[in-house]
């Protein structure tokens, strides 16, 4: 534990100066939420540091193989930080948020074409918004969902050039898939492509199911606002972020089935076709 114990400092240490980026480059953001950002750091480091300094799993998959995790969280800190940079400049302008601005609104722009998730985030806001929230929605998203397909594209590189998940070694199932059961039932490998394949397609398809749902939601009397700055960085990173993260996830779960039966098929062969190897 004392060995994980600086490591996991690290990590905690980003995730609080993620927690907090936006309160924190924003002007004006005000003392009224400064209790509950605290609050969530102080939750997040904690976590951060048990999680990774303990030996024993418990619920952050892959902890122990890179870069699954280091890919998410550097895709969300930068669509954080880019989103946040492009408000800061709404009232205090310097070349480096005209600079995220006028990229959010060329990326917005191109990718707002009829069916696209940009449009989809667009129409879900209700008649009567503020056409600046508009144009400040449709950069920041497409800004974001930029990064969400460049950081799946960079782990799907990853993978090839280090024949993740086995770069440093044997891969532990236990640690690195606390969630999953390999006793529960089913053969392990059919299980792992099944639930691969289901995140692949669940994450290809969030970007345009969330924007429905809160369409149908705000029809039912409950209308999505927003017109504060941190509310919408945070709305649409996950937004962008999360469908990522699990198609991510699918990626990954593809490919330690891959390998799990390729040790099949070693050990198959050296054992000999008298051997049962169905386990």
């Amino acid at each position: 534990m004392l060995a994980r114990l600086p490591a996991a400092v690290v990590r905690a240490v980003l995730v609080v100066m993620l927690i907090v980026m936006p309160f924190a480059i924003l002007p004006n953001s005000g003392t009224d939420n400064t209790q509950i950002i605290v609050l969530v750091a102080i939750f997040g480091a904690l976590f951060t540091i048990v999680e990774y300094s303990s030996s024993s799993p418990s619920l952050v998959e892959f902890r122990d193989a890179p870069p699954f995790n280091r890919v998410r969280f550097s895709a969300l800190f930068a669509t954080v930080f880019s989103l946040a940079m492009i408000f800061k400049g709404v009232d205090s302008p310097t070349a480096v948020t005209a600079y995220f601005q006028n990229s959010g609104s060329v990326i917005g722009e191109t990718i707002d074409f009829p069916y696209s998730p940009v449009r989809l985030m667009v129409i879900m806001m209700p008649d009567g918004t503020s056409p600046m929230v508009i144009e400040h929605l449709r950069n920041a998203a497409g800004l974001s969902y930029l990064i969400s397909v460049f950081s799946v594209i960079w782990f799907v590189v990853l993978l090839r050039l280090y024949r993740w998940p086995r770069r440093t070694g044997a891969f532990n199932v236990w640690i690195n898939l606390p969630t999953f059961d390999p006793t529960a039932g089913g053969d392990v490998v059919k299980r792992l492509q099944r639930d691969g394949r289901v995140n692949i397609i669940l994450g290809f398809l969030l970007p345009f199911l969330v924007p429905a749902v809160v369409k149908l939601v705000a029809a039912l009397g409950t209308p999505i606002n927003l017109d504060n700055p941190q509310t919408l960085i945070w709305t649409v990173s996950a937004w962008a972020f999360l469908p990522a993260s699990i198609l991510m996830r699918g990626v990954a779960l593809s490919r330690v089935a891959q390998m799990i039966e390729v040790q099949r098929k070693k050990a198959y062969d050296r054992t000999g076709p008298g051997h049962n190897t169905n386990y």
